[in-house]
């Protein structure tokens, strides 16, 4: 297994020339295969769970998803695998040894005797994504797959925010939402500034989260531009509370990656960090 390696052809009458790109976490999984010579969609797919899984019933949920599309039976020259989870710490690069990556983790979740950590560099902000993968996921998909590319869900975030949206002058504070789990990234001038990420059940909940991150960055409510986007309509119960407190609050559509052609796929209904790993 590795984290960089990704191209399982080493012979270009090998490749067959997709791609598989996967989120999973707890609360859902999604992936979309595209052709990489074309780049166009050839499917895609997203299931949201009731209730919050466990990981051994997120494997088997997996599992199931790939069944019903034969994702399992099928070659692919590139493989990645995006978790999801708020098992992370991010660590300044400065600070950061290799040897060292549950003290890092250890103050804010509990690492359990088999957990692994892995860690991404986020080189343009100089920090380091220290976080605990779903191993029995990625277990499975070198089992099917070989060799593929893994790394957390807020890495994606950060990188393609800071990289597409992150000119503005003015703080801009991101609301990722999803089903019971909200990733807030803060930013100004290519500069993260916060990224954090909290599961909830109520919209109280889901508006005190982000009130909460506000307050710590002193944040001015009446002027500073929040924008969500991910599971999030201008109707919903969630947006109304927090447009409550929040004047200057709207629904964000992120611009699909240009090479990008969905057929008939919408873009919307696609994981944003499943895309930008495209």
């Amino acid at each position: 297994m590795t984290k960089r390696k990704t191209n399982n052809a080493t012979d270009i009458a090998d490749k067959n020339f997709k791609k598989l790109s996967i989120q999973v976490s707890l609360n859902g999984l999604s992936f979309c295969v595209a052709d990489t010579v074309s780049h166009q969609i050839l499917n895609s797919d997203r299931v949201d769970f009731a209730q919050q899984q466990h990981a051994p019933a997120l494997l088997h949920e997996l599992q199931k998803l790939f069944d019903v599309h034969g994702i399992a039976d099928q070659l692919f020259d590139e493989v990645v695998v995006v978790h999801r989870n708020a098992f992370f710490t991010i660590v300044p690069q400065a600070l950061f040894q290799s040897d060292h990556l549950e003290e890092y983790l250890k103050l804010n979740i509990k690492i359990l005797q088999d957990d692994v950590i892995a860690h991404d560099e986020l080189e343009t902000q100089e920090m380091v994504n220290v976080y605990v993968p779903f191993m029995n996921i990625n277990n499975y998909i070198y089992e099917l797959f070989g060799e593929f590319v893994y790394m957390h869900n807020g890495t994606v975030l950060i990188e393609t925010l800071l990289t597409k949206y992150g000119n503005q002058e003015e703080t801009v504070c991101y609301g990722y939402v999803g089903k019971n789990l909200l990733d807030i990234v803060v930013m100004r001038q290519k500069q993260l500034l916060l990224y954090n990420s909290f599961h909830y059940s109520t919209k109280e909940d889901f508006t005190y989260y982000l009130l909460f991150v506000m307050e710590q960055l002193e944040l001015n409510t009446d002027t500073v531009c929040v924008k969500f986007f991910g599971d999030m309509e201008e109707d919903d119960p969630r947006y109304l509370l927090c447009h409550a407190y929040i004047k200057n609050i709207s629904i964000f559509a992120p611009s699909p990656s240009d090479h990008l052609k969905f057929g008939d796929h919408e873009s919307t209904t696609i994981d944003f960090t499943v895309l930008n790993t495209l």
